[in-house]
């Protein structure tokens, strides 16, 4: 009880903290931990990036991860893959370097449960405290600060970073320990993958048969076929614009990760697998930046 509520009243007064990459998702959630009161020092590889960040949200660039974490009673990151974690996190110049014990790292990539397990035993190490949590919701999410927050690892290190979490996560749950919270989001993935590919098809039927998709998606998402990407991209999928959201490399690259833990645990994924297809058949006509939505563009390539 005593160490919850020095955690909470020195999140009241502002931590130091430190926010490392800067990019769709991690430049809007650093910015809603400065808007709390904390003095964020933040590192990107594009240094431009990092002095935009400090231009629009004041805090300090860093000129390396480590000099990032120096100081930080928590140090999170949102990067690329599993590689960039590995670089800033135990690289040279890497932030667990100069974390001190009783600190914790927070990993908000979308990342493999290997390296998440991986990066605990190498915290534990340092007295470090860790937390595998990837994010769903966005660069929308991100910047209403309403993302869902899959959280893995000890409950004592969550509970001290889920109040700062909640400066941009509307969810923020502990799933289990490291990995879960990776787990979890590729379950996220993988339903999102076969709802998509869904949705297109319906799409794509609906204006074959001379529907308005305006109408019909209206209709039937007050019923069982409701979901959120029916809610949020069957009208853009219909009009054919897919110059935003989640980018077809980064799905590829999270079904990648999802195909190679099902080949370890023994899961069955055929229809992970084929939307992993159909989204290199989208790369190949040019869409690796689309949003995800993009595969009604591949049912449409015969069209005339």
């Amino acid at each position: 009880m005593r160490a919850a509520a020095e955690t909470k009243r020195g999140q009241e007064m502002g931590e130091n903290l430190a926010f490392i990459g800067l990019g769709v998702m991690g430049f809007p959630m650093a910015g809603h931990l400065a808007a709390k009161g904390h003095r964020v020092q933040v590192y990107n590889r594009t240094a431009t990036r990092a002095e935009a960040w400090v231009k629009a949200h004041g805090g300090e660039c860093a000129v390396s991860p480590a000099a990032a974490a120096k100081g930080a009673s928590a140090v999170f990151l949102c990067v690329g893959n599993d590689d960039d974690v590995l670089s800033v996190v135990l690289g040279d110049q890497g932030a667990l370097a100069e974390m001190e014990p009783g600190t914790v790292l927070v990993d908000h990539t979308t990342a493999s449960a290997e390296l998440a397990r991986a990066l605990e035993a190498a915290a534990h190490q340092r007295g470090v405290g860790f937390v595998d949590a990837p994010v769903s919701g966005g660069q929308a999410g991100a910047e209403k600060g309403t993302l869902t927050v899959m959280c893995g690892g000890d409950s004592g290190a969550f509970e001290k970073v889920q109040g700062l979490m909640a400066a941009y996560g509307r969810a923020v749950t502990l799933m289990g320990p490291a990995g879960a919270g990776q787990l979890t989001k590729m379950v996220n993935q993988i339903c999102i993958a076969g709802v998509l590919q869904g949705l297109s098809e319906g799409v794509h039927f609906a204006q074959k048969a001379g529907l308005d998709p305006k109408l019909v998606f209206d209709v039937i998402s007050k019923g069982a076929a409701q979901s959120w990407q029916m809610e949020n991209r069957a009208a853009t999928m219909a009009e054919g614009k897919f110059d935003f959201g989640f980018a077809v490399d980064w799905m590829r690259k999270d079904l990648a990760i999802c195909l190679a833990e099902a080949r370890r645990n023994g899961a069955s994924l055929p229809l992970s697998a084929l939307v992993d297809q159909f989204y290199a058949d989208v790369q190949a006509m040019g869409g690796r930046r689309w949003d995800t939505s993009s595969l009604v563009a591949r049912l449409r390539r015969n069209d005339r």
